[in-house]
């Protein structure tokens, strides 16, 4: 069984084009399958506000009007990937950009309303692996944005988290997936302030204490409950980290297991 790395990268590597484009030569000469998921950054919310389209967040979620949706799906599914796919072959890297609705890879209910409607956000329901196979076998690298669909012609706003996630579970009956969270800390840290303070090693069995030391909270908690969803649903290892921890041996990360 070949191994398939999964890599999600957020806005602290797209909105900075110098680290975006040290990211994208480095990821381009990982050798291996490969998949990369990138988030939105601050692309859009700069656009809502020169469009005048109101920005409303809550909880740090962004609500997802329908000009929202037109908004994010121009600079997710258009400006943000198209120009990252475009990077990777001037690397000699051959990708495909996607979105949950090319292929059908990625089929998302709408949220339901309880106590916030999120509007056009979707909750990813099934993940379709055949055209990925047959794209990966082929050294095509596919690379996806954060949109999604319902089946009925909806795109949808889904977290970016959860799809590397997803797709790293679903892509685990057909290869060894390894999941790589790349964020601007060095891992999952025992004091905030200290860069350096990084638990290596987090099981699923110890997970619930960090929890209720409230050393992970906050904005950690959603994250960590991804990686904990992956390591039990199949996949290898996932781990948290500078993008570095992909390409320097020497670097110090967050491994989370079973």
């Amino acid at each position: 069984m070949k191994t398939l790395k999964v890599i999600k990268i957020g806005g602290n590597i797209i909105d900075n084009e110098d680290a975006l484009q040290t990211f994208l030569k480095e990821f381009s000469k990982i050798e291996g399958l490969k998949l990369l998921v990138h988030g939105g950054g601050k692309l859009a919310t700069k656009l809502a506000n020169q469009m005048q389209v109101e920005v409303k967040m809550i909880d740090g979620r962004r609500i997802t009007d329908a000009e929202t949706l037109d908004i994010i799906t121009m600079v997710y599914a258009g400006k943000i990937n198209k120009n990252i796919v475009a990077q990777l072959q001037a690397f000699n890297c051959n990708a495909i950009g996607f979105s949950g609705a090319d292929g059908n890879a990625i089929v998302s209910n709408k949220r339901p309303v309880k106590n916030i409607d999120y509007g056009y956000v979707g909750d990813v329901k099934q993940v379709n692996t055949t055209t990925l196979e047959l794209l990966l076998e082929n050294d095509v690298t596919p690379v996806f944005c954060a949109i999604t669909h319902d089946k009925n012609g909806q795109l949808l706003n889904t977290n970016a988290d959860t799809i590397a996630s997803e797709l790293a579970i679903a892509l685990s009956q057909i290869f060894k997936t390894e999941l790589y969270y790349c964020f601007d800390k060095n891992g999952v840290l025992k004091d905030v302030n200290d860069d350096h303070s990084v638990i290596e090693s987090i099981t699923s069995e110890n997970v619930q204490q960090l929890i209720d030391d409230q050393i992970i909270s906050e904005g950690m908690l959603p994250k960590i409950n991804n990686c904990i969803y992956a390591v039990k649903h199949n996949v290898q290892k996932v781990c948290i980290g500078k993008p570095e921890m992909l390409f320097d041996k020497k670097s110090i990360y967050t491994t989370i297991s079973k």
